[in-house]
């Protein structure tokens, strides 16, 4: 398939819904919208959002689950030239409240409610005076419409009034916005999962929002035939900035689940003939495991990506899809920077993130002087091509992300072999030294990881007398297997120099394990659960 010909997103809306005007484009739980249709309905947002004075550069946020309005809103911010601020739907009050100050989010448009979350009664409970800059709420709201209290003298409207009101805007100022957006203005700001302290605000571009994720498309040969299953959150960058313009540039259909369930997303995929896969390695095996998985035919499905150990990719092949890609990349780089090919052999798809994307360069250096390392050593990946325009409000941090030849620093450990193709070896920071060797527990994880008994295995550095650090394993046993410490370590020292053997080992259930909102392990936090 050509690569769209559109540098900003109005211009991809505007030239998919003329390529594709009647294939399907959305489908939730209560629409399906072809690509005619979804142009249509997301003018009549941005004529909304006019009609409101948002206009060009002013921050909107978007906090809901996976519904077709949290894309329609995001759109429509588009066509008007402001910038979309996704909002974690897990957050907590402090959080929501921190994001929007920091974001200077001038309207927020949100759900009432989801899941156990009653965000009206978070912005309800907010400190006068904390979020200075909002002046806007729009509600979505499970109740009919009618008995929806708001007080639009305080700048609160509903999803309707907000659409009401766009009635009286000319369809012509949404389309002087969207053609004054230029391929470089920013498109998003969108907020790190909390893995740290305070979040990092990330804006990123229009042009590479197109063109990367087209790319990361071409390595899963998506066609306009496709439909994506996608229960990954929207406001992470896996969902928006890689699967939903991945199946947009090509031209395929994206099937929002609101919040993710195993029972109801078996049903779904079956259901809408779902082909395409983003998925968490704990959505797999949730998938894998759930009672009823076996009473769905899950035949459509055949390629997405995944990131994940060799074990969990080798999950999603047998769910079914067989051509499942494995991936590297950050928020900052567009979501992914690598990727495997759909037709790679299979030993490669387990164990490599794959080349570098069409215009994506990548290097590993020294950790300590930057040097060029040699193919097949490990040291920091480095990456040029599509990369975060800045981090908003930290010029200071946004400087120590590059080095002096405009690469950015991943603080991730990999190695490139000699066919120029990518393996990730963890976190930087993660890196264990004890009995002053440099340790990257990535690579004890994998071989553990290959053992029968071992779902899997997170290894961690601990204090030591006379070690500095002494190597402990995390390790979650596949079901019916109780593996013994000894024989893991027998099995270890079998498999890797002796300095690589953790010294302890603990069992742990995956209920355990401390993660984040996108269901990324907190590593920082896996000495919280040692006994």
């Amino acid at each position: 398939m050509n690569t769209p010909k559109s540098q900003t997103i109005p211009q991809l809306l505007s030239e998919q819904a003329d390529r594709f005007a009647s294939r399907e484009a959305l489908v939730d739980h209560t629409r399906r919208c072809t690509y005619s249709e979804l142009r249509d309905e997301t003018n009549r947002v941005a004529r909304g959002l006019l009609a409101m004075g948002i206009g060009r550069g002013d921050h909107v946020a978007i906090l809901m689950g996976n519904r077709a309005e949290w894309l329609l809103s995001f759109l429509a911010v588009q066509q008007i030239g402001a910038v979309s601020v996704g909002l974690n739907t897990w957050s907590s009050p402090r959080e929501i409240e921190y994001t929007l100050a920091h974001a200077d989010v001038r309207c927020l448009i949100a759900a009432d409610r989801l899941r156990r979350q009653d965000y009206r009664a978070m912005l309800h409970d907010m400190q006068p005076g904390q979020t200075p800059k909002l002046a806007h709420t729009v509600w979505l709201s499970a109740v009919p419409a009618a008995s929806v209290q708001v007080d639009a003298a305080a700048g609160d409207i509903t999803w309707q009034e907000l659409l009401r009101r766009g009635e009286d805007v000319a369809q012509a100022r949404v389309d002087a916005a969207a053609q004054a957006t230029q391929p470089d203005d920013v498109a998003m700001l969108l907020y790190t999962s909390g893995s740290t302290a305070a979040p990092k605000g990330i804006l990123l571009q229009h042009r590479q929002w197109v063109r990367n994720s087209f790319h990361i498309g071409g390595r899963q040969h998506v066609t306009q035939d496709d439909r994506l299953w996608l229960a990954v959150s929207l406001f992470w960058s896996f969902g928006i900035v890689n699967a939903v313009p991945n199946l947009l540039t090509h031209g395929g259909c994206v099937v929002l689940q609101e919040s993710f369930d195993a029972a109801e997303a078996l049903a779904l995929i079956e259901r809408e003939r779902c082909s395409i896969l983003y998925g968490t390695p704990n959505i797999v095996q949730a998938l894998w495991e759930h009672p009823a998985r076996e009473r769905h035919d899950l035949s459509s499905l055949r390629s997405g990506a995944i990131i994940g150990t060799p074990e969990q990719v080798m999950r999603a092949i047998e769910l079914g899809v067989r051509d499942i890609c494995n991936v590297y990349g950050l928020s900052e780089t567009y979501g992914n920077c690598a990727v495997t090919d759909a037709d790679d052999p299979l030993e490669v798809r387990l164990r490599s993130v794959g080349r570098p994307l069409p215009d994506v360069t990548v290097r590993i250096c020294h950790i300590e002087s930057g040097e060029l390392l040699a193919a097949g050593t490990v040291g920091e990946i480095r990456v040029r091509g599509p990369l975060v325009k800045e981090y908003y409000k930290d010029p200071q941090k946004t400087a120590e992300s590059f080095d002096a030849h405009g690469f950015y620093c991943t603080g991730d450990l990999g190695l490139l072999d000699t066919d120029g193709r990518l393996y990730y070896k963890g976190r930087l920071k993660e890196m264990v030294k004890s009995g002053g060797i440099n340790i990257a527990p990535a690579e004890v994880e994998e071989v553990l990881m290959r053992h029968p008994a071992v779902r899997t295995a997170y290894v961690i550095g601990v204090p030591h007398a006379t070690l500095d650090e002494a190597l402990v394993a995390i390790v979650v046993s596949e079901v019916g297997e109780k593996p013994s410490g000894e024989e893991l370590k027998a099995y270890c020292a079998r498999e890797m120099a002796a300095y690589k053997v953790p010294f302890r080992f603990h069992f742990a259930t995956e209920s355990q394990l401390p993660l984040t909102t996108t269901g990324k392990v907190r590593k920082s936090e896996l000495h919280t659960i040692l006994a």
